[in-house]
């Protein structure tokens, strides 16, 4: 897998085509421009918590496989960094292959995996 530069913004993609986030290395951030996760040198995806979430492809989307035989130990998370502004537009995405019964792609069939810092299974409900 290639290196990923730092300070460009890279759209991700879902399978479908869709545009679901935007790639700051090593932040990644919604369409409207909120901080809900990070990447790491070797491409491993975890959400504003520190959980793993999967990984990012060359194409580029976030992954993950259908089923886990053990959780991946938790990271913490860096500091979380300033909201971006989004472009307007983003490139066509490249053509994507379905991915392979045992890997899902997270922005389609997962998306709350990917949350920002106020919410998520984590979070406490106010009553």
């Amino acid at each position: 897998m290639g290196r990923i530069p730092k300070g460009k913004a890279i759209p991700i993609y879902t399978t479908r085509g869709d545009w679901s986030a935007l790639m700051v290395f090593p932040f990644l951030f919604n369409t409207l421009g909120e901080w809900i996760g990070w990447v790491t040198p070797d491409r491993q995806v975890y959400d504003v918590d520190g959980i793993y979430v999967g990984w990012l492809t060359a194409d580029p989307r976030v992954l993950r496989r259908r089923t886990y035989d053990q959780l991946l130990p938790r990271k913490t998370p860096p500091a979380a960094p300033e909201r971006i502004r989004p472009p307007a537009t983003v490139p066509l995405p490249p053509m994507m292959a379905d991915p392979p019964f045992e890997n899902i792609d997270v922005f389609l069939e997962e998306p709350e995996r990917l949350h920002t810092t106020d919410t998520g299974e984590l979070k406490q409900d106010v009553d």
